[in-house]
């Protein structure tokens, strides 16, 4: 499914020093914390991109999976091609990356059309656990879109 970008000095830091990119183990480690099933995910660092391998049980869980490592310090890329859907309803992701003034109201009406602001809790229950908080996105976090229906 492809190659993600993400804002490389935006995200979540891990270990010790400065905007490199974390080791693989401390990634793996984050990823298997929020408990999303991806426990047959496996994960390398190469450089500033993370490259996913394994299976996932969902879409949904591919796509947080890549979101919450995509989002980490020091990561520019995830490369998912190798990252298999157990499941026959995969589809493309949905990604948007947050702006400066952004919430997740105003990213609902953009993503489902005018009026659809209330959907906001739809986006911030997508990209749990890795949002603790509907008030806590910042500006280069990539957040994933779920569908309307």
């Amino acid at each position: 499914m492809g190659i993600f970008s993400f804002i490389k000095s935006a995200g979540k830091k891990l270990g010790i020093g400065d905007d490199d990119a974390p080791e693989a183990a401390a990634v793996k480690k984050e990823l298997d914390s929020l408990d999303l099933g991806t426990n047959q995910v496996e994960v390398e660092v190469v450089e500033d991109r993370v490259v996913l391998n394994g299976v996932v049980d969902d879409q949904s869980i591919f796509e947080k999976a890549v979101v919450a490592v995509g989002n980490t310090l020091g990561i520019s890329r995830v490369e998912a091609s190798d990252l298999k859907v157990a499941s026959a309803d995969a589809d493309t992701p949905v990604l948007y990356t947050v702006e400066k003034g952004d919430s997740l109201w105003k990213i609902a009406e953009a993503a489902y059309g005018k009026g659809g602001g209330p959907k906001h809790t739809m986006i911030f229950e997508a990209n749990q656990p890795m949002l603790t908080h509907p008030d806590k996105i910042y500006p280069g976090q990539v957040l994933r879109i779920p569908p309307k229906s």
